[in-house]
């Protein structure tokens, strides 16, 4: 926008601005009034042509005397003066005491100094928020009805933890010689959460009536282990067509996992992640390929998933006991690391890291980005793939186990799981070449 400031005149450029997107604000307002009326609801004060002199208005008063701004100011009083008339009036007359669109009018009105002084982008996601924000509402409410009752009380709970807690924990070792300290733990738990939660949130909010594939891409972001084995459940049960649907999206949730590791590294080592995004990546690739090939193989239109078992299969990852699990197996392969090192060196370690792959793989690898000082970064990457590889095979146990190896399941599901899992180890081996 700046640009356009040298090739006319800034008072035309801002004025245009100014009532352009004074219009779209009216625009969404006559989309809702029209909603409102056809619920039988006249409280509207105005819509599009009303919105768009409130702005045209408040950019003369600005621009009459933009020094002392005692005419915007003057202006904006009498326009609260009769905002607060015509709310008196909706919530005398008709019982209506929602304000949003009063609020909406005084920020319409504060456009003009805002486009006037304000970078471009500023005034632009200032007016995106607010379109947004309106056709929003049913979104919210929808929202709202399916939120469980402590969901506010636990993300109040983290929003403490991490804004507060957080930068007041010591970075001083808790153990000599290990790289351990309160808040490297805690720092490492919170992020972990933090993108759990948010792909819990989209899977449980937003993506609530999705369908199972859906549902493998959303979960694998939150836990691959969690709902590869809510998914097998669901196919001990599934019908004969189904079943290449229910395996797609445990191979979704796998191609997720890589790139949920592909996130985390990034945050806690750019070193590591450029040197081993190209083998994530690609496995994530595969993957989803693999998966799709295999949802080709449904017969069915859609299939949507039982979202209730999935609530109950489900945890809060930013319940306070899940929280904890983690940060103690972050301390303990971070106290396993630090030993294996010493007294079995390099080799113990790729033991180890096998072993780590029958659990939860996300604290171990966390462990070894975190220790780049005493751990090479081949080594890291190597110990890293092979862990992928060993959880890997245990989710296809899990699968199996949780299936009750329900015949029509075994040629899609180890077909699919095997191939992931050769390709893995070859990336592992040319990684090793």
């Amino acid at each position: 926008m700046e640009k356009l400031y040298q090739i006319f005149p800034q008072e035309l450029v801002t004025f245009v601005l100014v009532t352009l997107f004074s219009l779209l604000i009216g625009l969404s307002q006559r989309k809702m009034s029209l909603k409102k009326e056809g619920e039988g609801e006249k409280t509207f004060f105005g819509t599009d042509r009303t919105f768009t002199f409130i702005g045209i208005l408040g950019y003369l008063l600005y621009i009459l005397d933009p020094d002392d701004l005692r005419l915007f100011m003057g202006g904006g009083l009498a326009f609260i003066i009769l905002f607060g008339l015509n709310y008196y009036v909706k919530m005398s007359q008709h019982g209506v005491f929602g304000i949003t669109s009063i609020v909406i009018g005084l920020i319409t009105y504060c456009l003009a100094p805002i486009v006037a002084t304000q970078p471009s982008w500023f005034y632009i996601m200032v007016v995106v928020t607010v379109l947004l924000f309106t056709e929003m509402k049913h979104t919210f409410t929808e929202i709202a009805q399916h939120m469980q009752n402590d969901e506010m009380i636990t993300l109040a709970k983290f929003l403490a933890i991490s804004g507060i807690i957080l930068p007041m924990l010591p970075n001083e070792n808790l153990i000599p010689g290990i790289n351990l300290t309160p808040y490297t733990i805690w720092l490492t738990t919170v992020v972990v959460s933090g993108i759990s939660y948010l792909s819990y949130l989209l899977k449980r909010y937003v993506f609530h009536e999705s369908g199972i594939l859906v549902s493998g891409i959303i979960g694998g972001l939150y836990s691959s282990t969690a709902t590869i084995s809510v998914l097998a459940r669901k196919c001990k049960h599934a019908k004969e067509r189904e079943i290449p649907e229910y395996v797609a999206a445990m191979l979704m949730a796998l191609s997720m996992m890589y790139l949920r590791f592909l996130i985390l590294i990034f945050i806690f080592s750019t070193e590591i992640f450029f040197a081993i995004y190209p083998y994530l990546l690609i496995m994530s690739v595969i993957s989803a390929i693999i998966a799709w090939v295999t949802h080709k193989k449904t017969e069915m239109v859609q299939v949507l998933e039982n979202t209730e078992e999935d609530d109950r299969d489900s945890s809060n990852p930013l319940e306070f006991k899940v929280a904890l699990i983690f940060a103690l197996l972050f301390i303990v392969f971070t106290v396993l690391t630090h030993y294996t090192l010493i007294y079995a060196g390099t080799g113990g370690l790729n033991v180890l890291s096998f072993a780590a792959g029958l659990g939860d793989i996300t604290p171990f690898v966390l462990t070894l980005i975190q220790d780049t000082g005493s751990v090479a970064v081949s080594v890291v990457i190597a110990c890293s793939m092979q862990a992928i590889i060993s959880n890997n095979l245990m989710k296809l146990c899990y699968a199996l186990f949780f299936s009750g190896r329900r015949k029509e399941l075994l040629p899609v599901l180890t077909t699919g799981f095997f191939i992931v899992i050769v390709v893995n180890a070859l990336l592992l081996l040319f990684f090793y070449l």
